[in-house]
C-alpha cells in the first residue's frame, strides 16, 4: 500500500530491513543512488505517521529510520524543520538517536532552527530536552561550533523561572556534558532560586565537582533515598518520579499494547 505512493528508490526503504539485527549504517546513496531530487520523498516518508505508527510485524516501521538516515548521508539542510517537528511526535526509543546524528551532520545549519524549538513554550519539558541534547551532539562533531551551541542552552537556562524544573535539570546537564564553565553563574541562579530538581542532576556542589570548580574532596557524594525523591515530586509511591524515564500518557500505554514499536 505505501509502496505504491513512494517513488523509486524511496520505495525500497519499505523493506530495507529491521534496524536493529545491524550493527553498521549502510551507505544508502551508494548503494540505492539516492541524490538531493529524492529528498522531498525521504522527508515526506521519515515524517510519515502511518509508517512511524507501524509495528514490528512489518518491516514498514523501519523506513522512516532509514529515511532519516538517508537524509543524513545526503546533509540535506531542507529536511531541519520537518525533523524537528518530530520531537513533539516520538513515542519510540530508536528515532531520537537518528535524529540527534542528522542535526551533528547538518551542524551550523540546524542550530537556528533548534533555537527556536527551544524558545516555544507549547513543548514539554522532554520534548525540549531533545532539541537540548542536539545543540551537544552538534558540538561532539563540531567542536568549533561549541560557543554557539552553549550561547543558546545557557540562554534558555535564564529563563529557569519560567521553565519547567525539570527542563532546567536537562539544559544543567547538556552544559555539564559541555564543559560549560561560563555558564556557572546561571546554573547558580538556578539553583538558588529552587528550580532544579536535584535528583536528575545533583545539587549545585555536586554541579561544581562536574565543572571543576570543586575538588571531590570538598564536596562528599550524595545518595538521595527514594523515599526523599517520592517526596519532593509528590508522587504516589507506584508511581517512578519523573527524571528518570518520560512519563508515559493512558493514550501512548493503549497504543504500546497495541503496537509493538521500534525499541
Amino acid at each position: 500500500m505505501a509502496g505504491s505512493i513512494y517513488p523509486s528508490p524511496v520505495n525500497k526503504l519499505l523493506t530495507y530491513g529491521d534496524c536493529s539485527k545491524t550493527r553498521e549504517v549502510p551507505n544508502y546513496v551508494q548503494e540505492l543512488g539516492f541524490n538531493a531530487d529524492h529528498v522531498p520523498d525521504l522527508i515526506r516518508m521519515a515524517t510519515d505517521k502511518e509508517l512511524n505508527a507501524n509495528d514490528l510485524d512489518s518491516l514498514e516501521v523501519w523506513s522512516p529510520v532509514h529515511a532519516v538516515r538517508v537524509l543524513t548521508q545526503l546533509g540535506a539542510e531542507a529536511a531541519i524543520q520537518p525533523l524537528v517537528n518530530l520531537f513533539h511526535e516520538l513515542d519510540d526509543d530508536w528515532m531520537p538517536n537518528e535524529l540527534f546524528e542528522f542535526f551533528a551532520t547538518i551542524g551550523s545549519g540546524a542550530i537556528p532552527t533548534l533555537e527556536a524549538y527551544l524558545g516555544d513554550s507549547s513543548h514539554d519539558a522532554y520534548q525540549l530536552a531533545y532539541a537540548a541534547t542536539s545543540l551537544t551532539k552538534i558540538v561532539e562533531k563540531h567542536p568549533d561550533l561549541r560557543d554557539q551551541c552553549v550561547a543558546v542552552l545557557t540562554q534558555k537556562l535564564e529563563d529557569f523561572a519560567n521553565n519547567d524544573p525539570e527542563l532546567n535539570a536537562f539544559l544543567i546537564g547538556e552544559l555539564l556534558d559541555l564543559q560549560a564553565v561560563e555558564s556557572a553563574p546561571v546554573m547558580e541562579g538556578a539553583f538558588a532560586a529552587n528550580r532544579i530538581p536535584i535528583y536528575i542532576v545533583g545539587d549545585w556542589d555536586q554541579v561544581q565537582v562536574e565543572l571543576g570548580l570543586k575538588t571531590r574532596e570538598e564536596v562528599p557524594e550524595k545518595r538521595f533515598p527514594l523515599e526523599d525523591i517520592l517526596n519532593y515530586y509528590k508522587q504516589e509511591l507506584e508511581q517512578p518520579p519523573l527524571g528518570f524515564a518520560p512519563p508515559v500518557s493512558n493514550k501512548q500505554k493503549k497504543k504500546q499494547k497495541k503496537n509493538k514499536k521500534r525499541k
